[in-house]
């Protein structure tokens, strides 16, 4: 979905479970949404079993407040592998931050998950 697309069109049907995202950077921005709204489950899918931690983190404390694709590199629907670089915005009880990451996601059984930041 391109930016600006409502979230009817861009991460609902991701976040309920009706649509699976169909590029890396789509399921960037389901991600983000998930941790904006605080839906555990979603994050849960899409994290590929081998690096998903115990604790999702899921901050009742933080306010994910925009997300920027910087990059993105493969991904596409045609693809296995791809990276998504992205400056997330959040607030917390210190004041605003960005977390800037560059993403590995791969393909599993047809559908994109988020494998782990690619080192530098």
């Amino acid at each position: 979905m391109p930016p600006g697309a409502s979230f009817e069109e861009c991460c609902g049907p991701a976040l309920d479970g009706q649509r699976w995202p169909t590029t890396a950077e789509a399921l960037m921005r389901s991600r983000f949404t998930a941790f904006a709204t605080k839906n555990a489950d979603h994050l849960f899918r899409t994290w590929h079993p081998r690096t998903r931690p115990a604790d999702l983190g899921v901050d009742d404390l933080v306010t994910w407040t925009r997300l920027d694709i910087v990059d993105t590199t493969g991904g596409l629907e045609n693809d296995d592998t791809g990276t998504v670089h992205f400056r997330a915005h959040y607030r917390d009880s210190l004041g605003d931050h960005i977390l800037e990451e560059n993403s590995a996601f791969v393909r599993r059984a047809g559908r994109w998950l988020y494998l782990e930041p690619v080192a530098d």
